[in-house]
């Protein structure tokens, strides 16, 4: 933290964490909270992390906060097989229900999004519909991904995508990816399902709300999302302005190896966070 991850961290406990997630509520945003972790390949682990989950979600709906989770597969057992995650994340799922709450599976490197979207299917198909996924722009499979998930009127994150990937899967030129993001967007929007745009990218945000706009779509349908300490001006301003604003609130002790693999997979990265630092 003292390296100045608590920009972008909550806290390694989830004592601190709740400390932040109650300001930002109480300056009218949303949050959604991650305990930071990844690729588990120890099965005992992998379900004694469904569990902090499970306790999160009692923690958050006791300090009656707006808030709600998101999780990495990885973190509940995807390396060890889809059969051992999907019971892991079905688990919170279900606690989350039982609290009125909300769980959003994250999307990680392109190697696991099949498997990723199987476990959403098969949440959703079982009857839960508190659950939601992420699509990323830089792959090109992901407009062929939207078509297929939108009979299910989906609560989808669209995001650029962080990961570093190969041009045989992903587009190596950023205008290509944000031109892609704008399409699955729109096509969002005009579909059946909920909308939530991850973005920090003004341009791609005002885009938004002006197709909003132009084709009626009510602001019940859509949110925006912005990863705690990044633009928070910009936050405050969209809900100021009547938006949802959802800021993504990581806690936990594994920030730093978190943050190391993030720059190490994709160096880029590393300028994005640094202007951030400076940028109000």
């Amino acid at each position: 933290m003292q390296l100045g991850a608590a920009r972008f961290v909550a806290g390694e406990s989830l004592d601190e964490c709740v400390a932040v997630l109650r300001r930002l509520n109480d300056q009218g945003l949303h949050a959604n909270t991650t305990i930071l972790g990844e690729d588990v390949e120890d099965e005992g682990e992998a379900r004694a992390v469904a569990t902090e989950y499970e306790g999160v979600l009692q923690r958050l709906h006791d300090e009656k906060l707006r808030a709600n989770v998101a999780l990495k597969l990885t973190h509940l057992g995807l390396d060890l097989g889809e059969e051992i995650a999907y019971e892991n994340v079905r688990r919170v799922v279900e606690k989350a229900a039982e609290l009125s709450n909300f769980v959003r599976i994250d999307m990680e490197y392109s190697a696991v999004v099949d498997q990723t979207l199987a476990v959403y299917r098969r949440l959703r198909e079982s009857g839960l519909d508190n659950v939601g996924t992420v699509l990323q722009s830089y792959l090109y499979r992901a407009e062929d991904d939207l078509e297929s998930l939108l009979p299910l009127e989906p609560n989808l994150r669209f995001v650029k995508g962080a990961y570093l990937e190969s041009p045989e899967v992903a587009y190596p030129e950023k205008s290509d990816v944000d031109a892609a993001y704008v399409r699955l967007i729109e096509r969002s929007l005009r579909g059946p399902g909920y909308t939530a745009i991850a973005t920090h990218d003004e341009r791609l945000i005002d885009r938004a709300i002006a197709f909003a706009e132009e084709e009626s779509i009510a602001r019940d349908r859509f949110e925006f999302q912005m990863l705690y300490g990044v633009r928070p001006k910009l936050q405050l301003e969209l809900a100021e302005r009547g938006f949802k604003v959802l800021v993504a609130t990581p806690f936990g002790p594994q920030w730093f190896p978190y943050l190391m693999r993030r720059l190490a997979e994709r160096p880029a990265n590393l300028g994005f966070f640094l202007k951030s630092a400076i940028r109000r």
